[in-house]
């Protein structure tokens, strides 16, 4: 069944706190939203100094690790797209969104958080960042049948928020 698009949300309900799940929403959205925080090429500024840089899917690569001299391919063995990274100091917060409506598969990809998060440290080993790994889940998993998921996903280093991801969880 084609997914019907969200034609009801996004641009100024976003909640100037934090990332608020919406089918398109993005981190890059919630920054811009923010009274305290600019974007501009991808920097965060604040008081008119750079606090954060921000990534999504193939920027990750062109903008943080390429420069760098790193080529995933001698790293990881699959190119990973994260739908937001955001790098605050010296800590990467991977961002990944999951909507579900029904049940199917991606409660399921839940589970993959530990893998997702060392090949992350994998990918950027030698550039001295923490990497901390992010859902943010549409309210339909709130539900007390996820409570195993959730704890794993606790138990593994990763964490996980439904509907809003507060900026101050992002070291903003």
């Amino acid at each position: 069944m084609p997914r019907i698009p969200n034609t009801v949300g996004g641009g100024s309900r976003t909640n100037l706190n934090g990332l608020k799940f919406e089918a398109r929403a993005d981190l890059r959205d919630a920054i811009i939203a923010h009274p305290d925080y600019v974007l501009n090429n991808d920097k965060v500024y604040k008081d008119g100094e750079v606090i954060a840089r921000y990534f999504e899917k193939h920027g990750l690569y062109k903008k943080l690790l390429e420069p760098k001299g790193i080529d995933y391919r001698n790293r990881i063995s699959a190119k990973l797209l994260p739908d937001g990274a955001l790098l605050v100091g010296n800590t990467i917060y991977i961002i990944e969104k999951k909507y579900q409506a029904g049940s199917g598969s991606v409660a399921e990809k839940l589970q993959t958080c530990d893998f997702k998060k060392k090949q992350y440290i994998k990918l950027f080993d030698g550039l001295d960042f923490e990497v901390e790994y992010y859902y943010v889940l549409n309210d339909w998993f709130d539900q007390p049948v996820f409570q195993d998921v959730f704890d794993y996903i606790e138990s593994v280093g990763c964490k996980y928020f439904i509907v809003d991801l507060p900026l101050s969880e992002l070291g903003l």
